[in-house]
């Protein structure tokens, strides 16, 4: 306890793997992670009872499959912690790689679910959406080019990492899944921006984006459909954001009681899209604003340890996994109160899904390794060797 408040100890040399590993990691940030885990499995009691009762499985059937998925993110995440950054840069760009061909192979060997988007591989026993596993990678491999363009004699990273970011982009867009897309984009934005980029190609950027945008309205009927129903003045009442803004307004601050809801009945989606629409109805605004802190909790502490992490490639892609993470959660909430169009993107670590969570998993765990304290890993200690 005396290590979460004050801060971690310097790491010793020849200190055992598990108790260095320990004793430089951020346990708050950890302890928010099991926090959101368990309130995930708390909310799949309840949201994932009617889809097993439709598909005559037993009612806690999916619930259990979230426990097995979930004990495999945490596990995955918990090694990963354990690495050192360069070890986090070659399983990042290894992923990347992976994700990269699996997303390739969408269009010949991808489904979509009936949903009107092909995001996923189905290997029969379980079926995996690569874009979730691309974004940590994604991250780590831009960190690495602009990182390396920073050196003297390095390559222009900034470019490559321009390049890749376009095409990844371009690829989620014709799935099309322009929720990950933007996604991405912003996680690349930000990196960007942390590595003293100037301001000017950001707006470039945006606005460059923007007209992507106008281009997606014009040529996507799947886009322009839920841009339009967002913009509208009036809810269609047969679509899954009417149930879920009820949902919301009907728990008022404590909620209409546990197992008491009636929008699990209602929404397709309530135990992954839309599972926030579950917990505000049932646990009310206090169980909303406990999640939505347990998401901020995670992100400042990460940055406010990143900001005095000397490694350029750490402190890039440090910031780049915890943006994207708390934007995600962000997006996710928007969209279940109509703040943004429809995404059709998960609740870190409370939503169900396999992908979700174990790619969730990998992202956590290279955010946690690369905000380890390190030796020589604070300007401020450069700053005392100089005096």
């Amino acid at each position: 306890m005396t290590e979460m408040v004050f801060g971690t100890a310097p790491v010793r040399a020849g200190d055992p793997i598990f108790p260095r590993w320990w004793r430089t990691l951020d346990k708050w940030s950890l302890t928010c992670v099991l926090g959101l885990f368990a309130i995930g499995l708390l909310l799949g009691l309840a949201a994932s009872v009617p889809l097993a009762e439709k598909n005559n499985l037993p009612r806690f059937y999916y619930v259990q499959r979230q426990a097995v998925f979930g004990a495999m993110g945490l596990v995955t995440m918990l090694v990963i912690s354990m690495m050192s950054p360069r070890q986090i840069r070659r399983i990042g760009v290894l992923g990347f790689a992976v994700s990269f061909l699996m997303i390739l192979a969408l269009p010949v060997i991808g489904t979509d679910f009936g949903k009107g988007a092909t995001r996923w591989l189905s290997l029969g026993f379980v079926s995996l959406q690569p874009s979730e596993f691309l974004k940590p990678g994604f991250v780590a491999i831009c960190a690495w080019f602009i990182a390396a363009g920073q050196q003297v004699g390095g390559p222009p990273g900034r470019m490559l990492s321009f390049v890749i970011a376009v095409v990844v982009v371009v690829l989620l867009a014709l799935q099309p899944d322009f929720g990950q897309a933007s996604l991405v984009l912003f996680s690349w934005l930000v990196m960007y921006f942390v590595a003293g980029s100037p301001v000017t190609i950001l707006v470039v950027v945006l606005g460059l984006a923007g007209a992507g945008g106008l281009v997606a309205y014009n040529g996507s009927e799947h886009f322009a459909r839920r841009i339009d129903s967002f913009l509208s003045s009036e809810i269609d009442a047969n679509t899954q954001i009417y149930f879920a803004t009820n949902a919301i307004q009907e728990g008022r601050f404590f909620g209409v009681g546990v197992g008491e809801g009636s929008v699990k009945w209602s929404l397709p989606d309530a135990h992954t899209d839309f599972i926030i629409a579950v917990a505000a109805e049932e646990y009310g605004f206090v169980m909303v604003l406990a999640i939505i802190c347990l998401y901020a909790a995670i992100v400042l502490r990460s940055l406010l340890r990143l900001v005095r992490e000397r490694d350029a490639f750490a402190r890039i892609a440090g910031t780049g996994l915890a943006c994207a993470f708390g934007v995600q959660a962000l997006i996710n909430m928007g969209v279940a109160v109509r703040l943004l169009p429809a995404k059709g993107m998960t609740l870190p670590f409370v939503s169900y899904g396999g992908s979700s969570v174990i790619a969730s998993g990998i992202a956590l765990g290279m955010l946690l390794a690369l905000t380890r304290t390190r030796p020589q890993g604070e300007f401020a200690e450069i700053l005392r060797r100089g005096r």
